[in-house]
């Protein structure tokens, strides 16, 4: 596997995270790049983590946005909570997730109920959930043929 390390400075957080890492690699047996970001919240009793499903063994393409209460710690908890194709996408939902935390939170009291508010609004829905960027008339088109 062949990675490179990107500067964290250079992507930035939504308010009250940072980005705590955040590389490029092609692995062996692939020929397509991948992308790994974790970020971090002020508090540092939370990290996302936006990688590859299959880094933790998922036999699924695309990637996985994953949350880790408390991390670093002997009870850190760690939940998936949506698998997406496209990185761009996964990214853009984890940073919703930060923003919906990031407006719950207020203090290690409201830890619990901050993390479920922005899980759940995350999750996915029966509700229509598309990228902003797609045309859905080519897929309306494509879908009666």
């Amino acid at each position: 596997m062949v990675g490179d390390e990107i500067d964290a400075d250079v992507v930035e957080a939504p308010e009250g995270w940072s980005v705590e890492r955040r590389s490029r690699y092609t692995p062996a047996d692939r020929s397509r790049e991948m992308e790994y970001v974790a970020y971090r919240h002020e508090s540092g009793d939370l990290r996302v983590r936006v990688a590859p499903a299959s880094i933790d063994g998922e036999d699924r393409p695309g990637y996985a946005i994953t949350t880790t209460a408390f991390p670093g710690l002997e009870f850190a908890e760690s939940a998936t909570i949506r698998y997406v194709l496209r990185f761009e996408r996964c990214d853009e939902l984890a940073r919703r997730f930060m923003t919906l935390f990031e407006a719950q939170y207020d203090g290690p009291d409201a830890f619990d109920d901050a993390l479920a508010y922005a899980t759940d609004r995350v999750r996915v829905s029966a509700a229509e959930d598309r990228p902003a960027d797609l045309d859905l008339e080519s897929v309306d088109e494509y879908s009666s043929q």
